[in-house]
């Protein structure tokens, strides 16, 4: 069970860091797949900076956790993709749906979920003054 889980998380993160680095690389082809479209500089800037920023360290945290078997990380992964949720939540409440709305929905939920199971069962990091 936790090779399976870990492997999920591995996987999932390796997704994430991809579609960060897309972001990075190409910033208006991989906006334009979320709906985004830059006005000039300062949105490529804020496509390359935010985005990639977002992917690069949900994703990170989820390898980072998986691979050395710390629960720590994937609060963090939990957490970013939890409030990505929310925020689609709430524009689907006060917007509307709209085509194809409930895919992202579903993979950050899944995170979400994967990771709050991940960091549950994998061991966490002891602070300094803790027993």
């Amino acid at each position: 069970m936790i090779l399976v889980l870990r492997a999920l998380l591995f996987v999932g993160g390796l997704f994430f860091v991809a579609m960060g680095i897309g972001f990075l690389l190409t910033p208006v082809g991989s906006a334009a797949s979320f709906g985004l479209a830059p006005q000039g500089v300062m949105g490529l800037a804020t496509i390359r900076a935010d985005m990639t920023a977002f992917f690069v360290v949900a994703g990170g945290c989820l390898i980072w956790g998986g691979w050395s078997r710390k629960g720590d990380p994937l609060l963090v992964s939990a957490a970013l993709m939890a409030i990505a949720l929310i925020g689609r939540i709430v524009t689907l409440m006060t917007d509307g749906p709209y085509q194809g709305f409930w895919q992202p929905m579903l993979i950050e939920a899944v995170i979400v979920v994967i990771a709050l199971i991940g960091s549950r069962m994998l061991p966490h990091h002891a602070f300094e003054g803790e027993d």
